[in-house]
């Protein structure tokens, strides 16, 4: 019997199930930024390693200013390539561009996390780099969750199934009273079936175009109002 969630956080709840990487390269075509996908993945990694090796991300930085941090290490990775000649004329448009898109996004998932909290408790599972419950307050979406569970802090990162381990202990369940929903198969689907979970896979356009294999998934939906039905 179902009794609570788990949710992951980034590419679930602020971009609709996309892959945080195909979010910033659609924001780069919009600004016309003169580097090729190609580039722009190498430039994605690098970022990524970075803020994961090093403490540069603050405990108290808002969402844009872990978004403009992000962007500012990709764009000076590309300049030192040279393929891009100026990072300030890049930077700003594309922070800009994707807060306002993720505003819109949290807002539509904050509807949807207020109507299961009336009949489910819920907490949150997410790899994240220590300022999750800033970012929450940003959007609006602390005091939703009874638990933030976040990897900066807790010294467990996906796709270790540990880390939703922690998630059914801090709702007080057995795994099989819980359903983790996340977009990602690798990171939170085939994980939280090994903890034993149940599984919701939000599906949306993916890091590769490589097909994935879906049945590890106990249901797939392809919007997040489609868990309520």
């Amino acid at each position: 019997m179902l009794k609570g969630y788990i949710f992951d956080y980034g590419g679930t709840l602020d971009t609709g199930g996309q892959h945080w990487g195909k979010v910033i390269w659609h924001a780069y075509e919009r600004q016309q930024v003169p580097v090729s996908e190609e580039a722009f993945r190498e430039a994605y990694v690098h970022a990524e390693r970075t803020l994961g090796k090093n403490p540069i991300i603050q405990p108290d930085f808002t969402f844009y200013k872990t978004i403009e941090t992000k962007i500012r290490i990709q764009l000076e990775y590309l300049q030192e390539k040279n393929d891009v000649s100026s990072v300030s004329s890049y930077l700003k448009p594309l922070t800009d561009s994707l807060y306002e898109a993720t505003v819109k996004e949290t807002a539509k998932s904050r509807e949807v996390l207020l109507q299961l909290k009336q009949q489910y408790p819920m907490v949150l599972v997410s790899n994240f780099y220590g300022n999750i419950a800033t970012v929450l307050q940003e959007f609006k979406l602390d005091g939703i969750f009874d638990k933030i569970i976040e990897s900066a802090v807790v010294g467990v990162r996906k796709p270790d199934p540990q880390i939703f381990t922690l998630g059914v202990e801090a709702l007080g369940m057995q795994p099989d009273e819980v359903v983790v929903v996340g977009d990602s198969m690798d990171k939170d689907i085939i994980p939280a079936g090994k903890a034993g979970c149940h599984t919701v896979w939000f599906k949306g356009e993916g890091w590769t175009n490589d097909p994935v294999d879906e049945s590890p998934a106990g249901k797939v939906i392809t919007d997040l109002t489609q868990i309520l039905k």
